[in-house]
């Protein structure tokens, strides 16, 4: 393994190749950048060298800064330990160096990585090497003098897509657009850069400062014209998102006082957003879906992951053929199976209209697209199951089908095949419960649409085997999910513990309060919808299902509400039949429908819950609350049951099982950020006005009285080990 350091090489042509080794991507950490300032200085004062070529080492260049410094910042609330990198090494040692600096760069450079090749005077790089700022997704601004130096090199419409959107681009493109000089094959990236470092020695090629152009910007009034649009847009589409204004202001103060000037504001606007609440959630984010691959006893325990290379998908409908599709596109052979030739035809083609769509949208080629359908098979009995790897059923969800389908799979298939289910709510040890192979058994819920959402949650059972988890958690790496590996209960973790979040919208309405405004405040909080649009998008017929899951569950901590029923009747489907809460036509956003006021009013008055017959009156944080605070209770019972490994599994599956904004960190890091306390006398209070379904849980009372965070790791219970 390579040694963490910095080296210096100084070869026979007077060039000394400084590089960078921190694997697997060198980060720049904290020490890395004590080892740059000290080479650089070092080259610098000696005689026999006349140039000087940044390089890193294992065929990448850099992939930024390293983000662990900023989980102590946050632990710490201490940001002098940030390193003074942009003025310190980037200007004064990098930039305004007496010798030519010549990035090599090969295979990324990305963050900070990008700020120090764009520090020298000239860049080589491989073909499709990855460049890109990707700062404002971790709720910061480049702090390298990234802000600064590529506006100049690429232009500020580029730049502005690029920062904002975060995603990186190609050295092809960036060689056209003139932040790569050149490109050339890597096993010439070092050769070609040393030779380019003696030719800017000897006036053969320019000798370029980046951070002093100025022929890319254009005129003040046109820089300022484009800012002046693209602040628009940003308060429109990020509106909760202090780092996309922050960007563009240090853009404005680079281009108007001069580069350097806008460095020097950039490095203070970094460091005030490193402590923003929104960088502080989506750094969690990034850590706590990192932490989502250790599972206890499953990855710490030497296992192998064994290959999956067919798998078998019972049921054609909607989540099957969405299954069948994120398989085929990452290539696993799939073996469908329907009922019949009709069911089994009408698979097939969602299949290749999902294909079709993401060729459409430009996230897969013909060609591959022609190769994922050729991985296809459809069938109507178990023949072809002889030599699958693994099964995942995905029919209606029926206890005795489900029964009779894995009793019939584990005789179809081989013995050390993977019998997976995607229901959502249904006891796993109920649907095996009369199979040999109960080891075997295990949950694999897709999200809809399958092929695009990125969460699958993976439910063990107290007899599932450790190597058939193991297996399904990188078969979801393959397909491009992430695992979340759960315990077994009424609605594993996602659908559990969002369960109280619609119910208690529809508590809301009946105490009088406006429904459309309901979904107005959830939308402005950051979910991309209203808890009664997302029912008419899922289906009434859904929402009263789920609902008599848990009912039946948890008694005495539902809420019903006649609501769903009386648009039923009234011949709403939501946006089945066009016809919800909501107005559905096609070519136009959705919008509120009038009409349906008399139906509320009419699930008012039949549970009369409305104090005097009156609406009450409230803020719009106390509907915030009045909504997620109950969700924030249900996950606390998740917790104390041993439902997830760990909290913040918990974060990551409410961000990508239900869309809770990931600049929030997750349901219970932002139920930390308002306070348990705060979260515990609200919903006692709630619970004393409105009766039970706001009842505080034990776990959210005792960590709220004792001052502990509700993410603090929880003590083994009996509960833990009977899920997990």
């Amino acid at each position: 393994m390579s040694r963490i350091g910095v080296t210096m090489d100084v070869g026979n042509d007077g060039v000394a190749v400084i590089t960078i080794s921190n694997p697997p991507v060198n980060a720049v950490a904290v020490p890395i950048i004590a080892g740059l300032k000290a080479r650089f200085d070092e080259a610098a004062r000696r005689r026999d060298v006349k140039a000087i070529v940044l390089t890193g080492n294992g065929g990448r260049f850099s992939g930024g800064f390293d983000i662990n410094v900023f989980q102590k910042v946050h632990e710490t609330g201490d940001v002098s330990i940030m390193p003074d990198v942009s003025v310190d090494l980037v200007v004064d040692t990098i930039e305004d160096c007496k010798k030519p600096i010549v990035a090599a760069v090969e295979g990324l450079a990305l963050g900070g990585g990008l700020e120090l090749a764009m520090g020298c005077h000239a860049r080589v790089a491989s073909p499709r090497a990855q460049l890109g700022l990707p700062e404002l997704s971790l709720g910061i601004i480049p702090g390298f003098g990234g802000t600064q130096r590529l506006p100049r090199l690429v232009g500020l419409s580029k730049v502005i897509e690029m920062l904002l959107s975060s995603k990186p681009i190609m050295s092809e493109e960036g060689n056209k657009l003139g932040l790569i000089d050149v490109i050339v094959p890597p096993e010439e990236v070092l050769k070609v850069s040393r030779r380019w470092a003696i030719d800017m020695v000897e006036g053969r090629k320019p000798w370029v400062r980046s951070l002093y152009r100025t022929d890319k910007i254009g005129s003040l009034s046109e820089a300022r014209e484009v800012l002046r649009i693209t602040r628009q847009q940003a308060k429109k589409t990020a509106p909760n998102l202090p780092q996309h204004q922050a960007c563009l202001d240090v853009i404005e103060e680079g281009i108007v006082r001069g580069g350097y000037e806008g460095v020097l504001k950039e490095a203070k606007v970094f460091k005030e957003l490193v402590l923003s609440d929104t960088a502080k959630g989506l750094i969690h984010v990034f850590f706590a879906q990192r932490a989502t691959s250790k599972v206890p006893n499953v990855t710490d325990v030497g296992l192998k992951p064994r290959q999956t290379k067919k798998v078998a998908v019972i049921g054609g409908g909607l989540m099957g053929s969405g299954i069948a599709t994120a398989l085929i596109v990452n290539n696993i052979h799939v073996v469908l199976k329907e009922v019949n030739s009709e069911y089994l035809l009408k698979g097939i083609k969602t299949i290749e209209a999902n294909v079709r769509g993401l060729v459409t949208r430009r996230k897969l080629t013909n060609d591959k697209a022609d190769k994922a359908l050729s991985m296809l098979k459809g069938v109507l009995d178990y023949s072809e199951f002889k030599d699958v790897d693994m099964v995942i059923e995905a029919v209606i969800e029926n206890v005795p089908l489900k029964q009779k389908i894995f009793s019939e799979i584990e005789k179809a298939c081989p013995p050390h095949c993977i019998l997976a289910t995607n229901t959502s709510t249904i006891d796993l040890n109920l649907i095996g419960e009369k199979l040999k192979s109960q080891d075997r058994v295990i949950g694999a819920h897709f999200f809809s649409p399958a092929h695009v959402m990125p969460l699958l949650e993976i439910v063990r059972t107290r007899k599932t085997s450790p190597q058939i988890i193991l297996d399904l958690m990188t078969v979801g790496k393959i397909i491009k999910k992430v695992p979340v590996v759960v315990g077994n209960c009424t609605g594993f973790a996602v659908n559990r513990t969002f369960f109280p979040y619609s119910q208690s919208a529809h508590l809301l309405v009946n105490l009088g309060v406006d429904l459309f405004r309901i979904d107005r405040v959830i939308s402005n909080f950051g979910l991309p919808m209203g808890p009664f649009q997302l029912q008419d998008v899922s289906g009434y017929g859904v929402f009263l299902a789920v609902w008599e899951e848990f009912a039946q569950a948890f008694p005495g901590r539902t809420y019903k509400s006649p609501l769903v029923d009386l648009m039923l009747k009234n011949g709403r489907n939501g946006k089945n039949n066009g016809k919800g809460f909501y107005i559905y036509e096609k070519g136009s956003k959705p919008r509120p429908d009038l009409s349906v006021l008399p139906i509320i009013e009419e699930s008012r008055q039949l549970t009369k819950f409305m104090p005097h017959g009156k609406s009450i009156s409230v803020t719009d944080e106390e509907i915030l609350e009045m909504i997620l605070f109950p969700v924030v209770n249900e996950a606390c019972r998740v917790l104390d049951e041993g439902v997830v490994v760990r909290a913040s599994d918990l974060d990551i599956t409410s961000i990508l099982g239900m869309s809770f904004p990931s600049y929030r960190g997750g349901i219970l890091f932002w139920a930390d950020t308002v306070g348990a306390s705060h979260v515990y006398k609200t919903l006692k209070n709630l619970s004393e006005l409105y009766g039970g379904f706001y009842k505080p849980s034990k776990f959210l009372e005792e960590r709220a009285i004792r001052g502990i965070p509700l993410s603090a790791p929880v003590t083994s219970t009996p509960s833990l080990e009977s899920r997990l």
